[in-house]
């Protein structure tokens, strides 16, 4: 199974220390190089991690040869989904509201940080759901707080 992933939930998945996961859940996690450029520069927040982690999952694609649908997006977005075509790919990773929508009507399946967190703690990867939104709560990343309880009662782990 291809995973293509966008920035923020590989920002997400930097802060709770889980990027392992995907590797768990997917056989193969790809990037765009604009999506590559975009959180490893500078000193940006995980950027060291993702340098590391994202060697050999960088592919440049040229979206010229692109028609998507919606016109709200960065370019790291639209990197994603073009890659998601381009290698028909079985999950774009995406959290930002604007790129999911645009991602739907383009007929491209999606999963976000909070899922693949919630596919690892229901498939064992994952003992307990809870420090990890903890850490997302305390991030500078903002999630809505009632999505994240919402992803605590999927698991059973809301009080």
């Amino acid at each position: 199974m291809i995973v293509i992933a966008d920035a923020s939930p590989l920002v997400a998945l930097t802060i709770c220390d889980s990027l392992d996961i995907l590797d768990k859940l997917f056989d193969n996690v790809k990037v765009s190089q604009t999506v590559y450029d975009e959180v490893t520069v500078g000193d940006k927040l995980g950027s060291d991690k993702l340098k590391e982690y994202l060697q050999g999952k960088v592919i440049d694609v040229d979206l010229s040869s692109f028609i998507i649908e919606g016109n709200s997006l960065d370019k790291g977005e639209l990197s994603s989904i073009a890659l998601y075509k381009h290698l028909q790919a079985d999950y774009l990773l995406i959290d930002e509201k604007a790129g999911r929508k645009i991602a739907k009507l383009n007929n491209i399946k999606i999963i976000g940080s909070l899922g693949v967190l919630i596919e690892a703690k229901k498939k064992g990867i994952l003992k307990s759901l809870k420090p990890h939104i903890k850490i997302l709560r305390s991030s500078q990343i903002y999630f809505n707080p009632s999505l994240l309880d919402y992803a605590l009662k999927i698991v059973n782990e809301y009080e």
